[in-house]
């Protein structure tokens, strides 16, 4: 875990739960795309830069998820670096707590308020749209996060942040992270005409084809949209649409789970609310969900 793989003569990979992307603007200067989700992460990333003699000039995230910035302050307390992401990205790694609070819709109690979850407060210095990295590229791809980003690499590689899970998470977890269920799936469609030569995916491996991986992410989000309309046949309250999902997929519950999954089922229940699959209705102080 976290060895350096080179990909291209100029384009690496930290091989670390979230994969970090490494990329040489010239033979001494360097910058990451993610920084892994703590500052253990952090030192084992910096040896690498020690040990090749390399500049670490900035840090672009593809978006604020703690396991994607969590090494920034580590990072940037050592280096002086730039630390680049979209406008809304920037704000949560600048302000860190903004995360669980919007997964818990208020503020965040003591247990979810972990480094999971928050990852230590940076200080983004730029938006991506205005750093004009040469060699760099950066797209869309909204839906898992508020704003989140690819960054295309010039000579090919496409570092895909959190727009694909591997089919070992989807076959575990069943119900990954989602803001934006109908953003993710316009992600998914564009990235299906995507020309790349390798891509980098955060936690799957990097593969020649995507194909498959972007097959399986809309086979499931299907599966679970038709899950929620079987169980809705009559009308039902959201905990218990909860309580059902991690029946059928036998989840465990626990703080984080019940933030992380139950956040995405309420994107699930807007997406199919604004899809008119489902429809609402208030009984007795209780928000009812139904099938329509």
């Amino acid at each position: 875990m976290y060895e350096l793989i080179s990909l291209t003569n100029k384009t690496y990979y930290i091989n670390s739960p979230s994969k970090v992307g490494l990329f040489k603007i010239n033979d001494k200067e360097i910058y990451l795309i993610d920084s892994g989700n703590d500052k253990d992460a952090a030192r084992k990333i910096d040896k690498h830069i020690k040990e090749n003699n390399w500049t670490l000039k900035g840090i672009i995230n593809t978006h604020s998820n703690a396991d994607h910035v969590g090494g920034n302050k580590m990072l940037q307390a050592r280096h002086d670096c730039e630390i680049i992401s979209t406008s809304i990205e920037n704000s949560f790694t600048k302000h860190p707590v903004l995360e669980p609070s919007f997964l818990y819709g208020g503020y965040p109690f003591k247990a979810i308020r972990n480094k999971f979850i928050m990852a230590e407060a940076s200080n983004p210095t730029s938006d991506i749209e205005t750093a004009g990295i040469i060699g760099l590229s950066y797209i869309k791809l909204p839906g898992h996060f508020f704003d989140m980003i690819g960054i295309i690499t010039d000579d090919k590689v496409a570092f895909l942040g959190d727009s694909l899970f591997s089919e070992e998470i989807i076959n575990k977890y069943h119900i990954f992270f989602i803001y934006d269920i109908k953003a993710y799936i316009e992600t998914l469609n564009m990235l299906d005409g995507l020309e790349a030569d390798i891509y980098v995916p955060s936690h799957c491996e990097p593969t020649k084809n995507i194909k498959s991986l972007i097959k399986a992410n809309r086979n499931k989000i299907e599966e679970i949209v038709n899950h929620i309309l079987l169980f809705c046949e009559n009308p039902q309250l959201f905990e218990d649409i909860l309580q059902y999902i991690f029946s059928v997929y036998s989840l465990k519950m626990d703080a984080n789970q019940y933030i992380l999954v139950g956040s995405t089922l309420r994107s699930y229940l807007s997406y199919m609310s604004d899809e008119n699959l489902l429809t609402y209705e208030f009984s007795d102080s209780k928000m009812y969900w139904k099938k329509i």
